[in-house]
């Protein structure tokens, strides 16, 4: 059948063209959930697909999230590095996990596959899903407390898993046999291929409709389009320097706040974001990899920019990032990093924002500022199971509106473990879950309510907690006030309450109850009721 002709210059066939991408990514992100075994995947969406060139330039991706999607960048540079695009073969599934590769925490796993149109490497479709275990010392790879990356689980640099379309065996029986709960594991690594192979499937058709030198010349002109675009809406943030800085509660093993300082410039239509003075590298596991970083920034200002601009490549390339050697935030293997993709992920929202805050309006107050972690595991292997979930807390007001409550903000995008599927799948029973009435932060403008979320053990476990925002609390703007600081509590059978940390990983005998409190939003704006 003989291709359809198109002007190089048709905007419109250029905007169906991004759609058709945008759209792919998303059905990739259907097809793993749909296949996949954990309530993570399947229940809470914890899990982020997308389309690259073999240039590892990002071409389109699925509103998944923020946290995963950055980083994968820095992921697949990393595999070019491992394997030159000679060496890479149809079928070929390259898989990783390691901070130190692009990866962002080790339960994170990065899965990439090549797309050939015409014997020719055209595309690469990849994604990553958070595993509810990938070995480690605790069940759920996600300790309070960690001071080596060894801890954390099983590390994966780029290898093959498939080869040509073959599932290597040798390193799947490798990872299987470093894992709790096998068959989960094994569902959500075969649901990630699927939505790889639809992602394929995809794009040769539509390479198919519209020829594939056409269709790689719009994905050019697409990714000049949203540079344009972007540094168009840069000139609505004046030229000059901005800076701010926050503060994590601890870093899980001292007590001392570890501050994050940001400095950005902005000069015409680029933009320097630098942290130096951010505080070294910590001896707990809220070290974040540079991949986060990249993450984070890139979060604030695609979240700032007009939503109709494309997301892909183009739009980052006016940024550049500068992040201090030995830092915190660059930290060198084997620094543990479990909660720096999770909770400092958060705080480095919290400095962007705070530093913009000094030049934009519509910049709201704090949100909650940490993803309120909780891991549940057995105790004895003999009846093994894991449950992951981060839970919602406040929004930021705004100068506009009232945060929102109980809500995931920022660098996640997940939806709740529904009631229903937790306690059908784990033997786990949801004592409460509500609305923490007035934990938002006063001001003209409200902040938004955070969450309770009680969880009775019906069996004797090992709960972790990765958590923050429990004793700094989320920041106010312009005198409004700051949102209530979280809590944890355990409270045994004998209805005696004890107060845990932001970061622990506690027994739990069977018929005791964990108690998250999630933090509020920030207020805006001095309240009616005050002077101005």
């Amino acid at each position: 059948m003989e291709t359809r002709k198109y002007t190089s210059e048709d905007i419109i066939t250029l905007s169906v063209i991004q759609k058709a991408l945008e759209n792919i990514a998303e059905e990739m992100g259907i097809v793993l959930r749909r296949a996949s075994f954990s309530p993570n995947c399947k229940e809470r969406l914890d899990f982020s697909c997308a389309i690259f060139n073999k240039n590892a330039e990002l071409v389109a991706q699925a509103e998944h999230i923020p946290v995963h999607i950055g980083a994968m960048f820095s992921a697949i540079s990393s595999i070019l590095d491992e394997f030159p695009l000679e060496t890479i073969k149809p079928g070929d599934i390259i898989i990783l996990n390691s901070p130190y590769y692009g990866g962002t925490h080790l339960p994170d796993i990065t899965f990439l596959m090549p797309v050939f149109i015409d014997e020719q490497l055209a595309f690469f479709v990849n994604n990553r899903a958070h595993h509810a275990d990938i070995g480690g010392s605790v069940p759920g790879s996600m300790p309070g407390i960690s001071s080596e990356l060894y801890e954390e689980g099983l590390i994966i640099p780029p290898i093959k898993l498939y080869n040509e379309g073959k599932e290597v065996t040798d390193v799947m029986n490798l990872i299987l046999s470093n894992v709790r709960v096998k068959t989960e594991r094994l569902g959500d690594f075969r649901a990630q291929r699927a939505a790889l192979l639809r992602g394929e499937e995809r794009l040769r058709e539509l390479s198919q409709k519209y020829g594939l030198d056409f269709l790689l010349d719009a994905v050019n002109k697409l990714m000049n389009i949203s540079e344009k675009s972007f540094q168009e809406e840069l000139n609505k943030i004046p030229d000059g320097t901005y800076q701010y800085e926050d503060f994590l509660d601890s870093n899980g093993i001292t007590s001392d706040l570890v501050k994050i300082c940001v400095k950005i410039t902005k000069t015409f239509n680029k933009i320097l974001i630098s942290f130096n003075g951010t505080d070294p590298v910590q001896e707990g596991n809220v070290n974040a990899p540079h991949s986060v970083v990249y993450s984070c920034v890139y979060f604030v200002f695609r979240a700032l920019t007009d939503s109709s601009i494309m997301t892909n490549a183009g739009l980052f390339r006016n940024i550049e990032i500068e992040i201090p050697e030995n830092s915190m935030l660059n930290p060198q293997n084997p620094s543990a990093v479990s909660s720096g993709n999770v909770e400092t992920s958060q705080r480095l929202v919290d400095v962007i924002l705070g530093a913009l805050a000094q030049s934009l309006n519509q910049i709201p107050a704090a949100s909650q500022g940490t993803m309120n972690n909780v891991t549940i595991g057995s105790k004895k292997a003999k009846n093994a199971f894991t449950y992951y979930e981060t839970i919602g807390g406040g929004a930021g007001a705004s100068g506009v509106k009232n945060g929102t409550s109980a809500i995931h903000s920022h660098m996640t995008n997940t939806l709740n473990t529904p009631i229903e599927a937790l306690e059908l799948t784990y033997p786990l029973r949801v004592k409460e879950y509500s609305i923490r009435k007035n934990s938002g932060g006063e001001g003209r403008y409200k902040g938004g309510n955070g969450i309770i979320r009680a969880i009775e053990c019906l069996v004797d476990s090992i709960v972790s907690l990765q958590s923050e925002r429990r004793t700094k609390p989320p920041y106010g703007l312009h005198g409004g006030k700051p949102g209530k600081t979280g809590e944890n509590f355990k409270i045994n059978i004998k209805g005696e309450v004890q107060k845990l940390p932001g970061r622990a990983t506690v027994e739990f005998y069977a018929g005791e109850t964990l108690v998250v409190k999630t933090p509020g939003g920030g207020g805006y704006k001095l309240s009616e009721n005050s002077a101005d």
